[in-house]
């Protein structure tokens, strides 16, 4: 694994993902700021995520998670597997859905599907890249909040995992001819 690190290229080093993080936090203020809505943190990859933009919120809002995966470990996703249902209720609320990445969204997609049908007054979408390609779960699909546009490699860092490592990288990484 420290291989991996020691030749991966990176691709977005921690302080524009700062950046990102100030200019997402702007934006959701100006949306939601006076609607006390949920964050739904999506485990593990939206950890670090949530953790870095709650932290630049100072407007009511509540915070529960879900687990939510199609990866289970491998590097390319599979059948939706749900390991934990959020525990607060959603129904008539404004809802924040916060993950690392958009890549295909078949994930994405299946948790706002589930906060709609849960009764959720809106919900939306922050995630802090999104990857720059045509395979994504249906034509156009964009999140509401987005900090950057990344190639189409396979990444980790900042929350996204290589084999279940790397999540703690200061940075967005790939390995090298992936």
């Amino acid at each position: 694994m420290r291989d991996v690190m020691d030749n991966a290229d990176c691709l977005i080093p921690q302080v524009e993902l700062e950046v990102a993080l100030d200019r997402m936090a702007v934006e959701l203020t100006l949306s939601l700021g006076d609607r006390m809505p949920i964050f739904y943190c999506v485990m593990n990859g939206g950890l670090i995520t949530a953790g870095q933009l709650l932290t630049r919120l100072s407007f009511p809002l509540e915070v529960d998670y879900l687990h939510a995966t199609r990866y289970r470990g491998a590097m390319r996703g599979g059948e939706l597997f749900w390991r934990v249902n959020p525990e607060l209720p959603m129904a008539g609320r404004d809802v924040v859905i916060v993950d690392d990445i958009l890549d295909e969204g078949g994930t994405l997609a299946a948790i706002i599907e589930y906060c709609r049908e849960a009764g959720a007054r809106s919900v939306s979408s922050c995630v802090l890249v999104d990857k720059k390609h045509t395979r994504k779960a249906y034509p156009g699909f964009k999140a509401d909040f987005c900090g950057l546009d990344v190639e189409d490699r396979f990444l980790f860092g900042f929350g996204m995992d290589y084999k279940g490592f790397w999540r703690n990288a200061p940075g967005i990484y790939a390995p090298k001819g992936l």
